[in-house]
């Protein structure tokens, strides 16, 4: 009896992940971009910076097909979660692909992050302000909260020692969440 229970999980578990792999090219079908090759997307880089506070996933910047005019490091002001115009300017692009591009109907996770400088509690708090923040702008541009999870790392994974690094460190990743 455990056998043959055992045996049914089996098949049932097996047989649901043959299900969603033949779902996923009618979504990326009705997309209006066209489809990326997973070959290709695996060997984007880790993360682009587009805008002076925003990091995305390689992925995220190819699918999308995002541009960005700046050339400055990614950089909160210090102690501050406001986003600037160029900002903005990715993060319409990247509203507009999650409405109504290649990833219609997909989740990203926003990490917020934080300069070493301050308690850890502190800087885990401002994290989590700059990704609110950037979840906030893309709910005004329609993208839905159920694709947006809102996370912070604060300082965790800070690696500047002086003010040019400590710019680096303030920023808000963007990354395709696993759905």
């Amino acid at each position: 009896m455990k056998i043959a229970m055992f045996a049914l999980a089996m098949v049932a578990a097996f047989g649901c992940s043959k299900d969603k792999k033949v779902n996923k090219p009618t979504e990326t079908a009705k997309s209006t971009s066209k489809p990326a090759d997973e070959k290709v997307v695996s060997q984007l880089p880790a993360d682009t910076q587009v805008s002076q506070s925003l990091s995305l996933s390689g992925d995220i910047v190819k699918l999308c097909g995002i541009t960005s005019n700046t050339s400055a490091n990614p950089t909160f002001d210090y102690d501050q979660a406001e986003l600037s115009p160029e900002d903005r300017a990715v993060l319409d692009q990247l509203a507009t692909c999650l409405t109504t591009g290649a990833l219609k109907g997909k989740s990203v996770s926003l990490i917020g992050r934080a300069d070493p400088r301050g308690t850890d509690e502190y800087n885990l708090g401002l994290g989590s302000k700059r990704a609110s923040s950037v979840s906030a702008y893309l709910s005004r541009l329609g993208v839905g909260e159920p694709q947006l999870a809102v996370n912070t790392r604060g300082a965790l994974d800070a690696t500047g020692t002086d003010e040019a690094g400590w710019a680096n460190d303030r920023r808000v990743d963007i990354t395709l969440a696993s759905n």
